[in-house]
């Protein structure tokens, strides 16, 4: 594929495309059998890889490293160089599986909680007959999983050889683990979509299109969870503006 051009954002280089631009690149990737790995990146993610240099590398080194938020858009206008918009999760696997239905890209279902998966293959299948979802596979949760479970979910992977590996493991387990395994992975594909798949599935509910336009979905999603999520948007996310002022100052 032609290199995207990446902007960086303290010290993390963000691919510089669109929804359309990504769809449109995985459409190629597949037709030409490229390989490519792809980070979808919010901004406590950003955040971490500043402490995080093997994070950072992971990041670095994508063929894509897309913007998951608002909040990462705004700050690319405060540095002086705005990102041309952003690409979640929620938003690239539902688009993309319309795109894989019509052209006949075979897809494979990696992560989530069991039973998940098929829901979401039961999903697709409804809203769009013919749509070829090759694997479904739910590793039991480990905060690393063992060689065995790495090579069955290899194994099962390389089995079918999809054009498309979505893997949801959560932000950023799922990015190492792409990483980690993308040389023996047979796919043209491997992205990492967190929650996209409860949400996409129908299990959990997505916020409403204003609060995603105006960069308020993090607050839907606190809401939600407030235990859960209150240290990753609370306390995490917001150490990401020292960086940020130092970048603009030109001190670093």
């Amino acid at each position: 594929m032609n290199k995207i051009p990446k902007i960086n954002i303290a010290s993390v280089g963000i691919s510089n495309c669109d929804l359309d631009d990504t769809v449109a690149i995985f459409s190629d990737v597949i037709r030409s059998n490229d390989k490519i790995r792809v980070c979808v990146t919010p901004v406590n993610c950003v955040e971490w890889a500043q402490d995080n240099l093997e994070l950072r590398d992971i990041y670095n080194s994508a063929d894509l490293t897309l913007c998951d938020g608002v909040p990462l858009i705004w700050i690319s206008k405060f540095l002086g160089n705005p990102l041309k918009g952003r690409v979640t999760g929620l938003d690239v696997l539902p688009q993309f599986a319309e795109v894989c239905q019509k052209e006949g890209f075979t897809m494979f279902l990696l992560g989530a909680k069991e039973g998940v998966g098929e829901e979401l293959k039961k999903h697709f299948e409804k809203q769009h007959p013919g749509i070829k979802i090759v694997g479904v596979y739910s590793p039991p949760f480990a905060e690393r999983f063992s060689d065995e479970e790495n090579e069955k979910m290899i194994n099962m992977v390389n089995a079918v050889q999809p054009d498309i590996l979505w893997v949801s493991l959560t932000a950023p387990k799922q990015d190492y683990w792409i990483y980690e395994h993308f040389d023996r992975l047979n796919t043209n594909i491997a992205i990492g979509v967190g929650g996209a798949f409860e949400v996409t599935a129908g299990l959990i509910k997505r916020s409403p299109r204003w609060m995603q336009k105006i960069g308020l979905e993090w607050l839907f999603r606190f809401l939600s969870e407030p235990k859960r999520l209150f240290r990753r948007y609370f306390i995490e996310a917001p150490q990401i503006f020292p960086a940020v002022w130092k970048q603009k100052l030109g001190k670093s």
